[in-house]
């Protein structure tokens, strides 16, 4: 069986507990009804609490939890939120004892990684911290192995976060060793002989009108699109659905590989057109290829975005080993020219963008506020040699108007 689940929390011994996504509505129910039941403090009267008792339990957060007593002493008591898996030290005034809801099973599932041995055999403190850090409170991707012997134990699972199976990440970091490790490469972490390469992104058939947003402009003509199918997919060419679905599966993979980013190697190979990971200017890593090395002391190397079109000249600190899984996305951004319009010969802003003199930086910036932040449209015209696109505005006029309007370009037929 294969489901979602959110990781709410990593025992001491490395056990990780899951609430399945399915049980989140009746869960979410019964915190409700025990809130209108439990007000107030805990019981202040003196009480012989026993190990394995049933208890709600008063939250660090005022909010009131089922509870089970794992551990009796003379002031305080260990309690397990039975519901999310942690083990806490409470005070006996923050506690109540009650035979409510004890019919019903805890949502949280006490798992354990499928075929994978600790090293050590037990789950050093500082693996427990790590995954910890690492799956605490997101959701995952749960694949049922074993059932355990007994409805208390732990169930054999192999966990998968943004396309990666935990034991080989885990066997990576030499905190284990899986038995099953046959997608460590999958990590690509090693310099093989592969050259690997990003898939293209599948356009709309010519004719067709779809959303498009820019993701970056290289002159007025030149620029990088992306398929905008995130207003209304039932509308949407079975294309666009794809590229929505690629487009959400991609962004969930980087924010992943954004948590494990510095387990990542640098590069080493500067191979122009090899995909990487590339750190931009906001501290986030996104998906890049190289272009070129433009400065040799220190070593500066031309990146490009490849989701959108923007380009970066950064250090090899800031270039990591892409893994495999983030090949499988097409490429976000296309780059596109823009039909119907051509530079004003009797353009007389002096100042031109260096790399393509025939526009102005007028013309450019004005298109940047055509296009920026706006609901666009676009419909393929031709696909060879270039790309080439009509690009209309929320007004659904065409984008290059206000160019010609003010002077700045002239209509192409």
């Amino acid at each position: 069986k294969v489901f979602q689940a959110v990781v709410s929390c990593i025992g001491g011994d490395g056990t990780i507990y899951i609430i399945p996504k399915s049980f989140e509505t009746a869960l979410n129910k019964l915190m409700a009804e025990i809130q209108n039941t439990f007000r107030g403090l805990g019981l202040l009267i003196p009480y012989c609490w026993k190990k394995g008792e049933a208890c709600v339990v008063r939250g660090s957060d005022t909010v009131w939890y089922r509870g089970k007593i794992v551990e009796v002493s003379s002031s305080t008591l260990q309690v397990q939120y039975i519901d999310h898996g942690y083990i806490e030290s409470i005070p006996q005034c923050h506690l109540y004892p009650t035979t409510f809801y004890t019919g019903i099973p805890p949502f949280c599932i006490p798992c354990q990684l499928y075929r994978t041995l600790p090293i050590g055999n037990f789950w050093q403190q500082e693996a427990v911290e790590y995954l910890q850090e690492l799956l605490k409170n997101e959701e995952v991707e749960i694949h049922v192995k074993e059932l355990p012997d007994n409805p208390w134990g732990k169930l054999s699972i192999s966990l998968y976060f943004g396309g990666m199976s935990l034991s080989s990440f885990m066997a990576y970091q030499k905190y284990c060793v899986a038995e099953d490790c046959q997608d460590v490469q999958k990590l690509g972490v090693f310099e093989g002989d592969l050259s690997p390469s990003y898939l293209v992104q599948p356009l709309p058939v010519p004719g067709e009108t779809f959303p498009v947003t820019v993701t970056h402009l290289v002159s007025p003509k030149e620029v990088y699109i992306c398929l905008d199918s995130s207003e209304n997919l039932t509308k949407c060419s079975a294309t666009e659905r794809a590229a929505s679905c690629d487009s959400e599966s991609l962004n969930n993979a980087l924010k992943w590989c954004n948590k494990i980013v510095k387990t990542l190697p640098h590069l080493t190979n500067f191979k122009k057109e090899l995909p990487c990971l590339a750190e931009y200017v906001d501290g986030l890593w996104y998906r890049a290829k190289l272009l070129s090395i433009t400065q040799l002391v220190p070593v500066q190397i031309l990146v490009q975005f490849v989701d959108y079109g923007t380009y970066l000249v950064a250090p090899t600190s800031r270039l990591r080993h892409i893994p495999c899984h983030l090949l499988k996305y097409p490429v976000q951004a296309v780059r596109v020219l823009l039909a119907g319009f051509r530079p004003a010969p009797d353009d007389k802003n002096v100042e031109r963008i260096p790399y393509s003199p025939e526009w102005s930086l007028k013309a450019l910036w004005t298109m940047v506020d055509c296009v920026e932040g706006k609901r666009l449209s676009a419909s393929i015209l031709t696909v060879s040699p270039e790309v080439t696109i009509s690009l209309y505005g929320d007004d659904k006029n065409l984008v290059h108007l206000k160019l010609i309007e003010m002077g700045l370009a002239e209509l192409d037929q």
